[in-house]
């Protein structure tokens, strides 16, 4: 029964997150905690997301915005080996505390959705968050929201959006899958639990890529600015009370 419910907890979570653009992981946080703990979490998750982009990254591949790639992926892989190597040692209540006030301000930012900007965003902003973003990911087992407010201010279309960061995350999570591994964080049935997850992300990815088809550009941005909000109050909560 845990494999079943690790699946349909995936399925259920990423549908919900490709209409959001983002945040799939942070609504699994409680459940993978309760199912298999805490200590767990960040890497079952990774392994997870992991096998169940495939599906979403074939079928946004036409919408990859390359040259937000170019900036993003050399130092995402940085990233994600520095915060495997810290994953046991690092405390992650303070970072999580400054991520939630970030998100939560995101909808004084867009004035509650109206407003289509908040920010300048220039491409070469991506290279520094290419580190900074997996390196916290790596840590926390989620942060899908954050990358979200930089890629509205570039003007993203919705398909643009979730096809870019599915492709960075994808390269990131093989080097997060790697460095779990070697570092010893990754093992046991934490591969199965793992595989169960991805299987379940893989269907979410594919429900919500139909799902997607039928909402517009200003909706789509509201609900991934109402994401973000949600995504950012559950990190206070967590980071304050847990």
């Amino acid at each position: 029964m845990l494999y079943f419910y690790l699946a349909l907890a995936g399925a259920l979570a990423f549908a919900l997150s490709t209409l959001t653009a983002g945040g799939g992981a942070l609504i699994l946080l409680p459940v993978l905690s309760f199912l298999v703990g805490a200590k767990q979490v960040a890497p079952v998750m990774n392994l997870g997301n992991f096998i169940g982009r495939p599906v979403r990254l074939i079928l946004f591949w036409k919408h990859i915005y390359w040259p937000i790639v170019g900036y993003y992926l050399p130092a995402s892989l940085v990233g994600a080996f520095m915060g495997a190597w810290l994953l046991s040692s690092f405390k992650s209540e303070t970072m999580q505390l400054i991520i939630g006030l970030f998100l939560v301000s995101t909808i004084f930012q867009y004035r509650f959705g109206k407003r289509k900007h908040s920010f300048k965003m220039k491409l070469w902003y991506f290279l520094p968050l290419g580190f900074l973003i997996p390196f916290i990911s790596t840590l926390t087992g989620a942060l899908g929201p954050l990358l979200n407010p930089f890629m509205l201010n570039y003007e993203m279309n919705k398909e643009a959006l979730i096809a870019t960061k599915t492709f960075n995350s994808f390269a990131a999570g093989a080097v997060q899958i790697g460095s779990y591994t070697f570092f010893g964080s990754l093992y046991g049935d934490m591969w199965l639990w793992g595989l169960a997850l991805g299987a379940g992300i893989g269907l979410g990815n594919f429900i919500g890529k139909k799902l997607l088809q039928k909402i517009s550009e200003t909706n789509f941005r509201k609900l991934a600015i109402a994401f973000m909000v949600i995504s950012g109050v559950l990190m206070l909560y967590k980071a304050i009370f847990a």
